[in-house]
């Protein structure tokens, strides 16, 4: 019959001889037209050659040749994006180096506090680290065929990719868990708390990424584990994520009741007082600015708001590793006195 083939836009599965092979079409032809297209299809000749999509891409996938905004532009539109958070995450990983350096130099700075901050900056380093990853392995080569490419490395590369993220709202988690730890434990020593943010910050990530892993050999294992995700292997990883959006939404109403009270009541005062308000001003910031986003968007299908996604998910998120170092390190007074 006829093998797998990649024409460039779709990937057309194997098919025996006479078969009349069915796809939808492409889903980026959506967003250049707004209409939701129907299906293509091929049929496997008995030379054992592929005939030519009908109906063509322009009449299934509503897509006027004629239109100033063509396939050829859509790519070049994303190559343009693909520079602007290249960009974002290359200037978030060279600040937040930059903030460990100062936080490790410095013994001034070694506190349970700055350790928790470190996690946090490993984590959006990791994350920029394993979008680099994904790039220069899936689509670094613009021949490599697509059909075919389901190798172990490339899943090996989106799967650090997941575990990075949630890695990276695991710990935005914990440090609103320990801003709240603060302000109603101001007399415990927060020390013996530091070992189970630790283990809880990357333990919880790693076990549903192993928890991920297996569900996506065991339940979808097409690709590159790149591909839409069916309910179940979609939401091991959203799951996880939008609990920790949720419970830290909660802790941000929480805080801002108990930062009202001690101000009101004039609870604490001095250095220690304007420790934690500073501390909260920072969280207070990153809570909103991490999780709103993903609560709006957590709920729609991937498909929905593509280009809307891509503005937030990348090209703004591309730069949070750089408003994280400017909140915690660059911005901190103690650090502007060094």
């Amino acid at each position: 019959g006829c093998a797998r083939d990649w024409d460039g836009l779709t990937c057309w599965p194997r098919a025996t001889f006479g078969e009349v092979v069915k796809v939808p079409c492409p889903r980026f032809f959506e967003e250049i037209t707004n209409i939701h297209g129907s299906f293509l299809q091929r049929n496997c000749t008995q030379e054992a050659y592929w005939s030519e999509p009908f109906p063509p891409y322009t009449v299934a996938c509503g897509f006027d040749e004629g239109s100033s905004k063509g396939p050829e532009d859509q790519k070049s539109y994303y190559s343009a994006f693909w520079r602007v958070y290249t960009a974002g995450y290359a200037a978030s990983v060279t600040s937040l180096i930059t903030a460990l350096i100062v936080f490790a130099a410095f013994r001034k700075f070694h506190c349970t506090r700055n350790y928790i901050h470190m996690h946090l900056f490993v984590s959006f380093i990791l994350r920029a680290i394993a979008v680099f990853t994904k790039d220069a392995v899936l689509f670094a080569d613009e021949t490599m065929d697509h059909c075919l490419m389901s190798t172990v490395s490339c899943k090996v590369a989106v799967a650090f990719f997941q575990f990075s993220i949630l890695a990276n709202f695991f710990w935005l988690l914990i440090e609103g868990i320990y801003l709240q730890t603060l302000l109603l434990l101001t007399f415990v020593s927060d020390k013996q708390y530091v070992w189970w943010f630790i283990f809880t910050g990357w333990g919880a990530p790693t076990a549903v990424m192993f928890a991920w892993v297996l569900t996506r050999i065991h339940q979808q294992n097409t690709g590159c584990w790149d591909d839409d995700e069916n309910g179940v292997v979609l939401w091991v990883i959203k799951g996880p994520i939008l609990l920790t959006v949720l419970i830290n939404f909660i802790i941000f109403i929480n805080v801002i009741r108990i930062l009202v009270h001690k101000l009101k009541s004039q609870e604490g005062g001095g250095s220690h007082s304007n420790h934690f308000v500073r501390l909260a001003k920072s969280t207070l910031l990153l809570i909103p600015l991490f999780g709103v986003h993903y609560i709006v968007f957590a709920f729609f299908p991937e498909s929905t708001g593509l280009e809307v996604r891509l503005y937030i998910e990348l090209g703004l998120g591309s730069f949070q590793g750089f408003v994280v170092a400017l909140l915690y390190c660059f911005s901190n007074a103690e650090v502007s006195s060094k």
